[in-house]
């Protein structure tokens, strides 16, 4: 095994890129994500742990959000007086001259969920010294955060200060969510603070351990309490400290989140951190065997899938299942922590086959906000159920409806929480693609069956009588540069898919649930009138399709747009939305992200014959901006099933580096969830072209031509099932 195919490793500090390298190196476990800041502090830093389910609405701001727990990574270092870090601040003039970082490397060990960093560092006394930080968040026990640090002596005999702090001053970039009255703890070793949302009355408990040879004092804080120690070192003797952390919350204990994180602080400190590292090293293994995608012959893309792997796994709730993953994941602040589509059509398919539980947890989500999407349905006068386009805690819609003001103080009409409502079809589609997969027939029954009939209750309550057709209006597609048109083919059509699921499934409980389906019927009025309107609906739906061209019509009129030459704008670096502007876009055949391509990535050959597919895809792939990180991972996905390898690599290389590039400019604010599920769909589903027929799997493989084969594991059905597909005419890279 090459370890280096497992690592990502920054050699050189840069200032202007640390935000994006925070999000690149974020730990988590499924319960929490902690970024990648630095444990000394560095000016302008945007440090953050979040915690799953844990949202507010702050006073003076338009929808809750993901709020920023108390900082527990903490660690302060003197030498001989000097302050140890990256880079020091200037403010203070009167200062004496700080030291000096000769040397500096940072890797994340993706096998192992193992973060490291270290520096050489001389202090303003000549003294020069090796730092070693370590650090991971346990899959094994999600209320457990490890931390060390070694500090060797290189030159002279330096006198080292440690500071460990928890600090609950911290802040959604300005935006307080945390009362003020915090409770803290300062005892020796032991710190703790437990502090409570302002709105939504979260409670949250946080105790710390700092472990070493020498003596310990505490400072007492209101808000940032500090276990304190100092030691000396002889000329390369090395000192090991270990920072154990502990986290509860009110979601997860009745009473007193600080007493559970005090008693759990006690067993992590009787483990020590080796037998907690390789508990930890153990989950990940387990999760490895099944998630990981081997490439032969394309190492850059190799380590690329395995960071995007990485990344949708840390963020994926292990034992909750009333929370979900968020468009950037625990990894930033971007999207105020909501809640998309992008879990649902990008994220669990690849949880579906390599961790099933996973997947269904996210599912088990929706599951328990139905109420929420019922309310939204009433509201808008519709039955059923009609999920939110933004989600958090509650299950209501939360997505804002103005945006904010951007540099000449205009704001934008944000439409899409009232009529992007495909959300709904989209999370009907995952509970049965789960379904499809592992057999879980329990689930469907108890759960599932009533995700996809209640939202066919609201679609069928939505579509429109047009003489002797159905069709719908005012609706937002995938792509979201074509706001509230009349007809979205892939709106339409996967109404059309889902009606027809609906229907399948009522026959299917009534003949092997028979008591499911009594009570699914009488629960959601499943009349024999309302089952007649939906087969009537899928029979008779308005499908845009252009038999001269032999294409589906994104929508009626969108060939009478302005023809805006895509490839012509080259090169750029911003999405063309941003170029012509929010109001010209609309006008234009611009299209954000996939939305027929999507469609086919969807329907497969459902959709059609292969001719109209190739056709749909040469229409619409050069009129696509790829405004959104979804889009590249669809189109390679798509081109390589269509056999169009050469630009399905092209496309793949472009979505499993948008993180890693920060192709988007935005990855300070947290990793690109959707782009992250969706490569492994492009790899396995495209590449290698696997699928369900007949009830068996099989692989039509349509691999890069210098790859020479791709191994993966998946679960289909119950059973672990292990494939590799192979290139025997692979050609290798030139060097």
């Amino acid at each position: 095994m090459l370890e280096r195919l497992w690592q990502l490793t920054e050699l050189q500090f840069r200032p202007d890129e640390q935000h994006h390298h925070e999000t690149l190196f974020t730990i988590g476990n499924g319960y929490l994500g902690t970024r990648g800041a630095f444990e000394e502090g560095y000016p302008g830093e945007t440090p953050a742990t979040l915690v799953h389910g844990i949202y507010n609405h702050a006073p003076d701001t338009l929808v809750p959000e993901l709020v920023n727990a108390p900082n527990w990574l903490v660690l302060k270092i003197w030498v001989d007086g000097t302050p140890f870090g990256i880079v020091q601040s200037t403010e203070n003039h009167m200062r004496p001259p700080q030291g000096v970082i000769f040397g500096y490397e940072r890797t994340l060990d993706m096998r192992r969920a193992l973060l490291r960093r270290e520096a050489l560092f001389r202090a303003q006394s000549g003294a020069i010294v090796r730092v070693q930080f370590e650090r991971f968040a346990s899959l094994a026990d999600v209320h457990v955060m490890a931390q060390r640090v070694r500090v060797t002596a290189v030159e002279g005999n330096p006198t080292i200060e440690v500071e460990s702090v928890i600090d609950a001053d911290v802040s959604n970039q300005g935006v307080r969510h945390w009362r003020s009255d915090a409770t803290t703890i300062a005892d020796g070793d032991t710190t703790g603070v437990e502090v409570t949302t302002a709105q939504s009355n979260y409670v949250l408990g946080m105790a710390s351990r700092l472990l070493c040879d020498g003596a310990v004092e505490s400072i007492d804080d209101e808000r940032r309490p500090a276990s304190r120690t100092r030691f000396s070192l002889s000329r390369e003797q090395t000192a090991t400290l270990t920072k154990l952390t502990t986290v509860y919350t009110s979601r997860d204990v009745p009473n007193s989140p600080l007493e559970a994180a005090r008693a759990k602080l006690d067993e992590a400190t009787e483990l020590g951190w080796d037998l907690l590292f390789s508990a930890h090293e153990a989950e990940w293994a387990e999760y490895w065997d099944t998630a990981d995608i081997q490439i032969s012959g394309d190492d850059e893309v190799q380590r690329a899938l395995r960071f995007t792997t990485y990344h949708y796994l840390i963020a994926a709730p292990r034992f909750d299942e009333r929370v979900s993953i968020g468009a950037k994941t625990l990894s930033g602040l971007g999207y105020k922590g909501h809640v998309f589509w992008d879990t649902e059509l990008f994220i669990v398919p690849p949880l579906v086959l390599s961790q099933p539980q996973l997947a269904r947890n996210l599912l088990m989500y929706r599951y328990h906000n139905l109420p929420g999407a019922r309310n939204k349905a009433r509201a808008n006068g519709y039955e059923g159920a009609m999920y939110p386009w933004e989600s958090t805690d509650t299950g209501e819609e939360t997505t804002p409806q103005w945006s904010d003001p951007g540099a000449d103080g205009t704001r934008i009409r944000i439409w899409t929480g009232d009529n992007e409502q495909h959300i709904s079809t989209d999370i009907a589609y995952a509970v049965w693609l789960y379904w499809r997969w592992t057999g879980d027939d329990e689930f469907l029954r108890r759960y599932g069956a009533e995700i996809i009939l209640d939202t066919a209750v609201f679609w069928g309550s939505r579509v429109e009588k047009a003489g002797d057709r159905y069709e719908i209006s005012q609706q937002i597609g995938p792509d979201e540069y074509h706001e509230n048109v009349d007809n979205s083919v892939f709106v339409n059509r996967m109404v059309v898919w889902h009606l027809e699921t609906a229907l399948w499934l009522v026959d299917y409980l009534h003949q092997h649930a028979p008591d499911d389906a009594r009570r699914l019927v009488d629960t959601l009025d499943l009349t024999p009138d309302r089952l007649t309107h939906w087969r009537d609906v899928a029979d008779k739906m308005y499908i845009p399709f252009d038999e001269e061209r032999q294409i589906h019509v994104q929508f009626p009129g969108f060939f009478d747009l302005e023809y805006v030459p895509v490839p012509d704008y080259t090169p750029r670096t911003t999405s063309l939305h941003a170029i012509l502007g929010h109001h010209r876009i609309a006008q234009t055949q611009v299209i954000k992200q996939a939305d027929v391509v999507m469609l086919m990535a969807l329907l497969g050959d459902e959709l059609g014959p292969r001719e109209v597919l190739l056709n749909n895809w040469h229409t619409y792939y050069p009129r696509t901006d790829h405004g959104s990180s979804l889009s590249p991972a669809v189109h390679a996905w798509v081109a390589a099933w269509l056999g169009l390898t050469d630009v399905a690599y092209e496309m793949l290389y472009h979505a499993v580096h948008i993180d890693l590039h920060d192709n988007k400019g935005n990855v300070g604010q947290g990793i690109h969830a959707a782009a992250c599920g969706c490569v492994w769909q492009a790899v396995v589903f495209g590449f290698c072209g696997l699928q369900i027929e007949n009830g068996e799997l099989k692989t039509q493989p349509n691999l890069p031509k210098h790859w020479t084969e791709v191994s993966f594991r998946v679960y289909y059905q119950g059973q672990l099932r292990e494939f590799t597909v192979r290139n025997p005419e692979a050609v290798p890279l030139s060097q």
